[in-house]
């Protein structure tokens, strides 16, 4: 049995749990001394509720090797294999923790950990696309391959509405040069080959969100794509951009997610961005 585990760094539409049968290992959500587990503690609004009650911004951890023991213990049965997609692993020790409990569990199941160098939908969609390829009668080595090979292609591009939280959080180091200048700018981020790097600064929002359409044209041109919107806590927002963005790409399907709060954590609501997956 071909067991798919994300963490919480990951975004999955609600229906893809059950559909292609994909477990999440929650993130470590912590305020001050207390700490909640992601998505069972604490759900988006809960988080937000928190975040403006406090005025304080949360530190998120990865999950232990520990709790990665007890999870894979709980989801998966003896001689099981269990493909493990992690959160890019210069942004997070989750992959590490993942490597691991998967030392520790050798002699129970086969773990095969996989860093995706990305982030939200796009490790998703590749735990999706992982399960229709089983489905569809390819083995574990040649699903492997498959990620290593579309992970790098994969785009994560996002603007920031705010720079507080990514100043507070400490957690984008490339953002903080931009930090330390004007506050009032729209940063635009881009998760490429495992790095978060600030790409640009734009003056205004509108501007920032056409901008980010303008970036990815100009890296997917007319390449087939599942095309994706993250928004925090702004679906409004993350609908303009996708009705906007839908009429310069080759979309094969359109996808729109909320930001998972360990994300948007460390990025703040009103952060909006695209997330484009080559397809065949």
């Amino acid at each position: 049995m071909l067991r798919i585990v994300t963490d919480g760094a990951a975004d999955i539409l609600p229906e893809w749990a059950q559909e292609f049968g994909i477990d999440v290992i929650p993130v470590n959500i912590l305020f001050g001394e207390k700490s909640y587990l992601q998505g069972t503690e604490l759900d988006n609004e809960g988080f937000y509720k928190l975040v403006d009650e406090t005025k304080r911004i949360p530190k998120t951890s990865q999950p232990s090797p520990h709790q990665f023991v007890e999870f894979y213990r709980k989801i998966a049965q003896k001689g099981d294999t269990i493909l493990s997609i992690h959160i890019t692993a210069k942004l997070s020790g989750t992959y590490a923790s993942a490597i691991a409990a998967a030392e520790e569990l050798k002699d129970e199941f086969k773990v095969i950990p996989v860093d995706s160098a990305v982030g939200s939908l796009g490790i998703g969609l590749m735990c999706r696309e992982a399960r229709k390829l089983e489905r569809a009668g390819k083995s574990i080595d040649e699903i492997v391959k498959y990620l290593e090979d579309v992970k790098y292609k994969i785009r994560v591009i996002l603007t920031l509405d705010t720079l507080e939280y990514a100043k507070m959080s400490g957690r984008v180091k490339t953002l903080q040069a931009a930090l330390a200048s004007l506050l009032n700018v729209k940063p635009i981020a881009i998760l490429r080959n495992g790095d978060l790097n600030m790409a640009e600064r734009v003056r205004t929002r509108k501007a920032a969100l056409d901008r980010v359409i303008e970036i990815a044209k100009e890296e997917f041109g007319k390449d087939p794509v599942y095309l994706a919107v993250v928004h925090a806590r702004d679906l409004k927002s993350g609908e303009g951009l996708l009705n906007d963005a839908k009429a310069h790409f080759n979309h094969k399907e359109t996808l729109i997610s909320e930001l998972s709060i360990s994300i948007a954590a460390n990025l703040g609501p009103g952060t909006v961005g695209l997330i484009l997956y080559p397809t065949e």
